[in-house]
């Protein structure tokens, strides 16, 4: 069996902890008069609690003889650190900035996506990323995909049982999902996936679906092939469904969704009284919405709409690390736990006004001090994006019959061209955009119309996609030559480009996916120009991110340009094929 993340510890490192409970080593730090929440008793008590280093080594009545340093926290109250079991640590801000500003909230503890990592590192430097960032003081955990939730021309190999396999076993990866492509396996279609899924079960890790629209048979089957938890629950009854087939419901309040009020109404109104089985996430938001707070803002939002206090904590503390076969380190606080505590200033505001993560203060008296972190993503094969590749002629070649027209955030449909698409520039009365998705390393492309994406934008470019290809949209072939050219020399980003030469643009060095930015050292700031930028030219939906994300994304209908082309999403069918370059 492969060890998981409760072999935190090593033998000789819990020898210490015995031999500080028995008064031979000093604890390195004591929160004394503390009132904590007991989530055992369901209790609010008062206590001293011993740490040693990143541990709970003792919670009780006496004080050790000597200790580094002692926290009088009479008059504070002390719950868990905060956990995000859904993340998707790669919405414009890379895995370390979103713990930074996450960490000194509360959220001491995150689950996050792993498909950029699968899909653009290979594994030795994908494994060897993940242990440098378990040095800092967020606990980062992670989800191991099935699946790439796009069309990929090398999934068999990309996702081949050995890579997954491989990623189940690492110790820091608690869990296996989110299952996007469920419906091959529920029709017998895909066996490795359900030997990986099943596979997954005896390691003991749970699984996370993604079931919108699921109804109840479906959910019982899912069941039954393993699935223990899902986020995509959208009304109550919904939420209702996968409690009564047994699986975990996680509340969503995401930029897309922001179901969680509603949800919990409904939910009241249904007779549910018991939170034991319910979670909730952020679901990986953008920063603009991130920037709102997360699970402390969650709590917030289910105390509002009348979940008890200690309910709503344990939905986001006791009930995640007990869903993820990880109570014995994570989710209250007791001996034997990771020291990641946040003090309150009462027994109903979530907010702390100072945090310790893994043993270490990240804030205090009020005041954010993660410690700084350094990480040379290039070490990791997360260096600058360097496409040394030009755009040509053929790129720009539109003879495709159909177009993809969006409906909505999430909904996108096949509508046919009736526009000549030949000509060098579209007329600016039209909502039709020239688009072109691109390999990034320049071997294949597919080139399509897209209308109701914005009224007139002269170029734009992308290398923030489902896959990391390259998305270029545009009125004018010239303006989409332009803007891909600055997308080059910028190596990587995204990238709204004027007839007149303004730029607004949204900076990712880091491979071409992340922000190297802090969330509130500019990376807020330049997301929303942004979507002011896009607004301003007539887009109409919720989340310009998110829809750069969905072009490629086969869970949502009907139509999708992904790497093999223009793919019918019901029929698993590819319309128009991907062209070799």
């Amino acid at each position: 069996m492969i060890k998981g993340f409760s072999h935190y510890w090593t033998k000789k490192q819990i020898k210490t902890h015995l031999s500080v409970v028995k008064g031979k080593t000093p604890p390195t730090l004591v929160i004394k008069d503390v009132t904590y929440l007991n989530s055992m008793r369901r209790q609010w008590v008062t206590a001293n609690i011993w740490i040693y280093e990143d541990r709970i080594v003792y919670i009780g009545s006496d004080m050790p003889e000597s200790a580094d340093s002692v926290m009088d926290a009479e008059g504070k109250f002390a719950v868990p650190g905060y956990i995000e079991h859904h993340a998707h640590p790669f919405q414009l801000y890379n895995p370390m900035t979103l713990a930074a500003f996450s960490a000194v909230r509360g959220t001491t503890t995150m689950v996050g996506d792993n498909l950029p990592f699968f899909l653009h590192l290979q594994k030795d430097k994908a494994f060897a990323l993940l242990d440098k960032m378990q040095e800092t003081p967020m606990t980062m955990l992670w989800s191991a995909r099935y699946d790439s939730q796009t069309e990929l021309q090398q999934e068999n190999e990309v996702f081949s049982y050995a890579n997954i396999r491989s990623w189940l076993d690492h110790p820091y990866v608690v869990q296996g999902g989110e299952l996007t492509d469920w419906s091959k396996v529920l029709n017998g279609s895909d066996d490795q996936l359900l030997h990986s899924m099943t596979e997954t079960k005896d390691l003991r890790k749970p699984i996370e679906g993604h079931l919108p629209g699921a109804g109840k048979k479906t959910l019982t089957q899912m069941a039954l092939l393993g699935v223990d938890g899902d986020h995509e629950a959208m009304t109550g009854e919904d939420v209702m469904a996968r409690l009564d087939s047994g699986i975990t419901a996680s509340l969503r309040s995401s930029s897309i969704r922001d179901d969680l009020p509603d949800l919990l109404d409904e939910l009241h109104e249904l007779g549910l009284n018991n939170y034991d089985s319910l979670m909730m996430t952020t679901d990986g938001s953008p920063p603009h919405f991130t920037k709102h707070g997360m699970m402390e803002r969650l709590i917030q939002t289910a105390t509002d709409h009348g979940v008890p206090f200690i309910d709503a904590v344990h939905m986001v503390t006791k009930n995640v690390a007990r869903h993820f076969f990880m109570d014995d380190v994570l989710g209250i606080i007791a001996p034997g736990r990771i020291a990641s505590i946040n003090f309150l200033s009462s027994k109903d505001d979530p907010r702390p006004v100072d945090v310790l993560a893994k043993g270490r203060w990240v804030r205090r008296d009020d005041e954010p001090c993660f410690p700084e972190i350094d990480i040379n993503w290039s070490d990791f094969g997360l260096g600058p994006l360097e496409l040394d590749w030009d755009l040509g002629e053929k790129d720009l070649h539109f003879s495709m019959p159909l177009g993809m027209e969006m409906e909505n955030d999430v909904i996108m449909k096949p509508y046919q061209i009736l526009k000549d698409p030949t000509g060098d520039r579209l007329p600016e009365d039209c909502d039709e955009h020239f688009m072109v998705l691109i390999d990034r390393e320049g071997r294949w492309n597919v080139s399509t119309l897209v209308k109701g994406f914005a009224g007139n934008i002269y170029g734009f470019a992308s290398s923030f996609s489902s896959a990391g290809d390259i998305l270029l949209i545009g009125k004018d072939k010239e303006g989409i030559r332009k803007a891909f050219q600055r997308l080059k020399e910028k190596k990587g980003g995204i990238l709204l480009l004027d007839e007149d030469g303004t730029e607004t643009a949204v900076d990712l060095p880091i491979a071409g996916m992340f922000s190297a930015l802090g969330m509130e050292e500019g990376l807020i700031d330049q997301e929303a120009a942004f979507r002011e930028a896009m607004q301003a030219r007539g887009y109409a939906f919720g989340d310009p991110v998110y829809t750069l994300l969905f072009f490629s994304a086969t869970h949502l209908p009907y139509v999708r340009i992904t790497q093999k082309g223009i793919i019918d999403v019901k029929k698993k069918r590819v319309l128009f094929p991907a062209l070799m370059r």
